[in-house]
């Protein structure tokens, strides 16, 4: 085991700082004192909750250092490792090419010092009713994958995250890669978010969305995904349907932001009230279908957007 436990004065006492240097001396320390640990990578979410009281791990497991996790691989899917930083996620070519709306949501993440320390895993594991990259995993087929000291096993990103700050990942597990579904052929996607700012804010509405086309311009696959209008990011499926079909004519696209509407469950908070957000869902969906219509016959400008 290839992991140095050491004494960590801010937390509790008697409480371990372990800083692992492979992935087997993570699983091991996992395996060992779990329930006890707290993963630690880029940190922007964990110090932060800390740091306000709101999280008091018995020990933090530093994985920064794990270099299996941070590869990323293209092929009939794309697997990108749990430790690929926001910032990554916005320059790297394979990411811009099949996944530009992944990057559009990287890109939206705090300022540059969160988007080179933040990760994909991170965001992904903190579980926030209002995390950028969730709607984008959705609307991909995103596939997570976890490892225990026994083996690995895989879930849909839906199924993993089980609500606000709550997901599927077990004591003994780590989250090691998470892959998505490129885009096809005649296919665009898009991410569009409102905040206050256009980064370095939690989104008041974020949403992805993904539609496939046939020669003659319908829509032959459509995926919507919002995140904070509800505990958690979801996919619409009613929307989806509505437009499945059409060439995205007006009423199509009226009865389409209606089910969307009707999905979301949105609450009122320091950002915005639920009704602000309901109102914000037509516009945002007739925004994001324009992208993706207009990307899905031009392939090359997504990747020049989100650079």
């Amino acid at each position: 085991m290839t992991s140095q436990p050491t004494s960590f004065e801010n937390l509790r006492g008697h409480s371990i700082f372990i800083d692992a240097t492979d992935l087997e001396g993570a699983l091991e320390a996992l395996q060992e004192h779990g329930s006890d640990l707290t993963v630690l990578a880029g940190g922007t979410d964990v110090m932060v909750q800390y740091l306000r009281g709101d999280v008091l791990p018995r020990g933090l497991l530093h994985i920064r250092r794990l270099p299996e996790l941070k590869e990323r691989s293209f092929g009939r899917r794309t697997v990108i490792g749990a430790l690929t930083t926001h910032w990554q996620l916005m320059t790297d070519h394979g990411v811009l090419v099949r996944h530009p709306a992944l990057a559009e949501a990287a890109a939206t993440v705090g300022g540059r010092q969160t988007q080179n320390a933040g990760t994909i895993a991170g965001n992904l594991v903190n579980a926030s009713p209002a995390a950028d990259l969730l709607p984008v995993m959705l609307v991909s087929d995103g596939v997570v994958t976890l490892t225990n000291s026994e083996g690995s096993r895989a879930l849909p990103v839906a199924d993993f995250v089980l609500g606000r700050r709550s997901t599927a990942r077990k004591p003994d597990e780590l989250v090691t890669t998470i892959s998505f579904e490129p885009l096809a052929e005649a296919a665009g996607e898009s991410y569009l978010k409102i905040g206050r700012r256009h980064a370095m804010e939690v989104a008041i509405v974020g949403l992805a969305a993904r539609l496939a086309f046939d020669v003659d311009g319908k829509v032959t696959d459509a995926r919507f995904a919002i995140a904070s209008v509800a505990p958690k990011a979801f996919r619409a499926h009613l929307a989806e349907q509505r437009l499945v079909g059409t060439k995205l004519d007006d009423e199509s696209m009226r009865e389409a932001a209606e089910q969307l509407r009707k999905a979301a469950q949105p609450i009122d908070d320091s950002r915005a009230t639920a009704d602000y957000r309901r109102r914000l869902l037509p516009a945002l969906l007739r925004d994001a279908v324009t992208i993706c219509r207009q990307r899905a016959f031009n392939k090359g400008e997504a990747a020049e957007h989100a650079t």
